[in-house]
């Protein structure tokens, strides 16, 4: 759910100085119309790891607008008044009115993702805190609330380097708080609560925003950003319109750099070495599936990718290592009338597989966000939705026991293009080539932009998603064979604890 927030975003300093003037005028005049049509108040929530840059981000953007009209308030320790009272108590006396904005710092997340990390209570009180969040933001939002989340984020290793880099300059290292040391030993518990969290709250009426913190240019461009988008869409609602409440939209990179462009396309595997990797993995697979602990879960592989990025060829290499009595290929297309008649998410559960199967999907679930996202098929509340309802239903596969691996098989244009004319030579391919095909790698950025935001929003520990360097079939194919061995070796190896 991070992986965009650690491959390296950086803004140069002569590109923010010369964005940063039409930001700032485009903010102040959205923040004084929000106050002209005062129509609703808007809620930020400032969340993250600690150093990636909170504090400096909310200094500049008061910097930028009108400080006279944001309230910035930050909720510590609760005191003697607040203990009398419900935990949502501080928070409701502290929202703004409609025309103003307010920003929390040490909002209702941080107080349940602490809890947490510091064992004051378990995974159930967590729960439930979560679901009162929920319903919290979802009731301020169909009052007409403008909720804008950020989670500021640091790789481990960056934040480690913070730290030391403080430490060693006696200028600066009185910047270090008790806090930072405190999270430093901390981190992967609070990363993977706070991926928890996220995971289930990220919803259509108040998404989460994941700010990559190590560069200070790219980190204030891009909260102005969506701070900017996010008013200007909530200002465009027609406030006659029946459905009142505010879909925010979903943040940008805003530097051309992308989970997808971050990968290594020039990844290959000579012949000889494939076949010995490809035979060594299928029977690795072979023998995984037989395994007694096999008995207690299910597996699901899910294939997405560029069309002619290989996913035949890989899922014909994993099947080809098992016992057709083990395994079902599930392709899927088009909904059919009777699917269409259900919720979107039926026709996957019908082939959820049983504990000691195997099931294969050829395209998914993942559609929603995909296909029906860029094609108009369905509403961006749609799509934006159903980030969390997928999270949602892959964590109830993983409570029942099943491994869920997701592959996007990635591949450039241009060999997209060679494949393409190749397939229009061999008689026996041209079935796979189709004026769609075609049709689709004119929108090959706005898919990009598709994929990037499927995989920050559902990547989670307990289904992350494999990106494939698919340039060379032979390597994705021993990826994806290994991927799932490693997957399955680890599930077991939980069962033995």
């Amino acid at each position: 759910m991070f992986e965009s927030a650690e491959i390296g975003h950086s803004i140069d300093k002569e590109t923010f100085e010369a964005e940063v003037p039409a930001l700032r005028e485009a903010l102040l005049e959205a923040q004084y119309e929000l106050k002209q049509q005062s129509r609703f108040p808007v809620i930020v929530l400032i969340n993250g790891i600690e150093g990636a840059g909170k504090g400096e981000t909310v200094k500049l953007l008061n910097e930028w607008m009108d400080p006279r009209l944001i309230d910035v308030l930050t909720f510590d320790q609760q005191t003697d008044e607040e203990l009398a009272r419900p935990p949502a108590w501080r928070y409701w006396r502290a929202l703004p009115p409609k025309g103003r904005m307010g920003v929390f710092f040490g909002n209702w997340y941080s107080q349940m993702i602490q809890g947490r990390v510091h064992g004051q209570f378990k995974d159930a009180v967590l729960d439930q805190a979560i679901a009162g969040a929920e319903r919290l933001e979802q009731m301020l939002c169909d009052e007409g609330a403008l909720i804008i989340k950020f989670w500021f984020h640091l790789s481990k290793k960056q934040m480690k380097a913070r730290l030391k880099a403080l430490r060693d300059d006696p200028l600066h290292s009185w910047r270090i708080s008790p806090l930072d040391w405190q999270q430093s030993q901390t981190y992967d518990r609070f990363v993977r609560f706070g991926e928890r969290v996220l995971r289930r709250t990220s919803r259509d009426f108040a998404p989460w925003h994941v700010i990559e913190g190590s560069d200070p240019h790219y980190r204030s461009l891009a909260v102005g950003r969506i701070l900017l988008e996010s008013l200007q869409a909530a200002l465009a609602v027609d406030p006659k319109a029946k459905h009142k409440s505010n879909v925010a939209p979903l943040g940008r990179s805003i530097d051309n750099l992308n989970l997808i462009g971050a990968l290594d396309m020039t990844q290959r595997l000579d012949k000889k070495d494939y076949q010995e990797q490809l035979v060594t993995e299928q029977a690795r697979l072979a023998g995984l599936l037989r395994d007694k602990h096999m008995r207690r879960h299910a597996l699901v592989a899910v294939f997405e990718g560029n069309d002619a990025a290989g996913k035949g060829g890989a899922i014909r290499r994993v099947a080809a290592a098992l016992d057709p009595r083990q395994y079902r290929i599930v392709p899927i297309a088009a909904p059919t009338e009777e699917e269409r008649a259900q919720p979107y998410l039926w026709r996957f559960w019908r082939h959820v597989p049983a504990r000691g199967k195997f099931t294969i999907f050829d395209r998914s679930w993942y559609g929603r966000v995909l296909v029906e996202r860029v094609e108009g098929f369905c509403s961006p509340a749609d799509w934006m939705r159903a980030y969390s309802e997928i999270n949602d239903f892959e964590e109830q596969l993983s409570n029942a026991g099943v491994v869920v691996v997701k592959f996007w098989l990635a591949i450039d244009q241009q060999t997209q293009l060679q494949r393409f004319e190749e397939r229009e030579q061999i008689p026996f391919k041209r079935y796979k080539i189709t004026e769609e095909d075609w049709r689709n790698r004119d929108k090959w950025d706005v898919y990009t932009e598709a994929v990037g935001d499927m995989v920050d929003r559902t990547s989670t520990e307990i289904a992350p998603w494999t990106l494939v360097e698919a340039n060379d079939k032979r390597w994705a194919r021993v990826k994806v064979l290994r991927t799932i061995n490693d997957a399955l070796e680890a599930a077991f190896a939980k069962d033995k604890k």
